[in-house]
């Protein structure tokens, strides 16, 4: 029988238990993933013991706690703390999230938090996003029109405008198209569920004036049609937004497309 192993040097290993000291009635440990590429060691898991009495509510928060008071070497993305910029994606027991919306209480007692799955990763919790974002120009996610507007600005109707509501929100996080198994096993290929969703925001705007051109961009095996509705990219979403219609959608457009 063939057996499947990781090489060894990919092999998690137990790595240092931190504040041992911490005393408290509210302590919980968080299993962070470390891995640094300048060491040539195997990436890790280290524990860190934390009170929640002396730390904000969010994983965020207990990350920067970690940081600040525990261990200054820990690297990870953040920003704006508000789910606005998608920089703290990372995988939370198993499920992609934001740390800065995931609330600590609605997990179980010991966190365990890896980077973002499927992904190369730079160090610790910071994933190597620059395919992603290649792939996010591809669909070339900006207004695309021949003509100059007629009164100055190029208007919608309040039917019109609706249409984007579900689509414009995305923050570009990545969350949903890591959790995709489509997305791991075509990773340079498959666009995935972020960039897709983005190229149906477009398509779907009143004002945009190249839809036929867009749609000619997708209609390609691997572009698009690697999806297979697994909808874990809509399961996934911390916006609550759904790339599974907005790839449906597109879907639907090239197939009354060639009908016509």
């Amino acid at each position: 029988m063939v057996q499947f192993t990781l090489p060894v040097n990919s092999k998690v290993k137990k790595g240092i238990t931190h504040n041992t000291a911490t005393v408290g009635r509210n302590i919980r440990t968080f299993e962070i993933y470390r891995w640094n590429p300048d060491d040539g060691d195997n990436p890790r898991l280290d524990s860190y013991l934390v009170d929640l009495d002396q730390c904000g509510p969010m994983v965020l928060d207990a990350l920067l706690k970690i940081k600040n008071e525990i261990d200054s070497t820990l690297t990870f993305r953040r920003s704006c703390r508000e789910g606005i910029c998608g920089s703290c994606a990372m995988n939370i027991n198993g499920v992609n999230d934001l740390a800065c919306t995931q609330n600590i209480n609605d997990l179980p007692s010991r966190v365990r938090i890896y980077p973002l799955p499927h992904m190369p990763v730079v160090k610790d919790l910071v994933p190597d996003m620059s395919h992603f974002f290649e792939q996010h120009a591809k669909v070339e996610p900006w207004l695309k029109a021949a003509t100059a507007p007629v009164e100055g600005e190029r208007t919608q109707s309040e039917e019109q405008r609706a249409r984007l509501d579900g689509l414009y929100e995305c923050i570009l996080c990545a969350c949903c198209s890591t959790s995709c198994p489509s997305y791991w096993w075509n990773t340079e290929r498959y666009l995935g569920p972020a960039s897709l969703l983005q190229a149906y925001r477009w398509i779907a705007d009143s004002r945009d004036q190249a839809t036929g051109e867009r749609l000619d961009q997708l209609d390609d095996a691997f572009k698009l049609y690697r999806c297979h509705t697994i909808m874990n990219c809509t399961n996934a979403c911390p916006k609550g937004l759904n790339p599974g219609r907005a790839i449906g959608e597109i879907k639907k457009r090239l197939a009354r497309r060639s009908r016509k």
